[in-house]
């Protein structure tokens, strides 16, 4: 149920994404790239993500072992899609993190370049340090400058904005404290890595999107995660007054995404829906056979 108002506070629908948009609030089951497609143009002011990392993590319904060039190829299709639905300022956040370490491959870097390439204005770059060491294991050389390894304790949150620096929203849309401003505005986050995984392996904490969702956004904006997994990014996006859009190709992380938006309460004055049932998106998943990209060459892309 949607939280009621105290007395005297007039409910206050949230802003509309786009004059007749269809799509909003709403569990999107099909592919990123094919389903940003199907979306009105310039109907999303922020988009937060974390795509998987092509690390081998067991995702259900995607082989996450490409070769770099065809995983960087499949990820510009899906940026280049997400392009056209982000109103003129809107804002894009990526979350990634540096790979592997015997052969460090510092794919932040090669995802900065083209996305700006692509056309996106980079804004920033947030170091979100997740306080792992304590679990090292890989020292390289122990205790010798041979050939000693660095572990990446931290990820990356890339900023973007499309086409304009600014935007625009009213006042009484906003949403973060001038205490939160200050230190929001610190570009190095330390905060802990989920340990709820929620059926997901690699979900990301609250914390990051409630930062990301109030620094970069209105209430009453649209906010969309197009690898939406454990759905944390649409139940924040409803839980401070936001609109949401999810989208995932795994009817597993759907159904359970479904659960948890529904059960997030907007702000006492603002009415976000809940989500009520699993929309098909575009592009669908079909039964196909495991595959080793990674072995393989560029060959197919997942989704």
């Amino acid at each position: 149920m949607v939280a009621v108002p105290p007395v005297g506070i007039r409910r206050r629908a949230a802003m509309a994404p786009a004059a007749g948009s269809p799509h909003r609030d709403e569990i999107l089951l099909g592919d990123a790239a094919a389903t940003l497609a199907i979306l009105p143009a310039a109907s999303v002011h922020l988009a937060m993500t974390s795509p998987p990392y092509n690390v081998g993590i067991p995702y259900r319904g995607y082989a996450d072992d490409l070769h770099p060039d065809a995983y960087l190829e499949w990820l510009a299709r899906v940026w280049k899609a997400l392009y056209r639905v982000l109103v003129p300022g809107g804002r894009f956040a990526l979350n990634v993190a540096p790979t592997s370490i015997k052969e460090f491959h510092p794919i932040h870097h090669d995802l900065a370049r083209g996305l700006r390439k692509m056309g996106y204005i980079m804004r920033t770059e947030i170091i979100w340090y997740k306080q792992t060491m304590g679990r090292r294991t890989a020292w390289g050389s122990w205790r010798s400058p041979s050939n000693p390894h660095i572990i990446p304790s931290w990820e990356y949150v890339l900023v973007f904005s499309k086409g304009q620096w600014n935007l625009p929203g009213p006042k009484e849309a906003i949403d973060i404290t001038s205490e939160e401003f200050q230190r929001f505005s610190d570009g190095f986050w330390e905060l802990k890595p989920e340990r709820k995984r929620r059926g997901h392996p690699a979900p990301f904490p609250e914390q990051l999107v409630e930062r990301i969702v109030k620094y970069y956004s209105y209430r009453g904006n649209v906010v969309l995660d197009m690898f939406g997994g454990s759905g944390t990014v649409a139940a924040v996006a409803r839980a401070t007054g936001r609109h949401y859009l999810y989208i995932d190709r795994s009817p597993e992380y759907c159904e359970a995404a479904l659960s948890r938006v529904a059960a997030a309460e907007p702000p006492p004055g603002w009415e976000v829906p809940p989500p009520r049932a699993v929309v098909p998106g575009a592009g669908a998943p079909a039964p196909r056979p495991e595959r080793t990209a990674a072995a393989a060459g560029p060959g197919p892309l997942p989704w």
